[in-house]
């Protein structure tokens, strides 16, 4: 998969910290999925998403998520993380990140995610609503 910045509408900044190493001397991983999630739930709340804690019974579930690494990131270092909605079903949403080293076209790595939208008392996936499913339409 080939990524470019022109393909996300969505962006956050992320500050690397030194933490964030692992014993390698490079950002371990597992912090990557952090910046993606970072990513999505600042774009959630954007769209008008407050959260379980504002006691809402429904809301996004994570079901799938994966992470292609091409160069590694050592700290200090900032990073632009560009986020997309690549596909709208009736109860779930997938989205692709692109890491890019900040201010730059080199891409870090190339993540994906998959919601399911879920009753949280039930267990269970169900529809999105529409509201959200127009919201995150702005960012396909």
């Amino acid at each position: 998969m080939t990524i470019t910045r022109d393909q996300f509408r969505y962006w956050k900044t992320i500050e690397v910290r030194w933490g964030d190493m692992d014993a390698q001397g490079h950002v371990n991983n597992t912090v990557y999925f952090v910046y993606c999630e970072s990513a999505r739930v600042e774009l959630l709340r954007k769209i008008g998403y407050k959260g379980k804690q504002a006691g809402l019974a429904e809301g996004p579930s994570l079901v799938h998520a994966s992470c292609d690494f091409k160069r590694q990131v050592i700290y200090p270092a900032k990073l632009d993380v560009g986020l997309r909605v690549e596909r709208i079903s009736q109860r779930s949403f997938k989205m692709v990140y692109g890491i890019f080293f900040h201010g730059t076209d080199d891409v870090s790595a190339i993540a994906t995610s998959v919601n399911a939208w879920a009753n949280y008392a039930e267990g269970r996936s169900v529809e999105l609503p529409e509201d959200i499913r127009a919201a995150l339409a702005e960012y396909q």
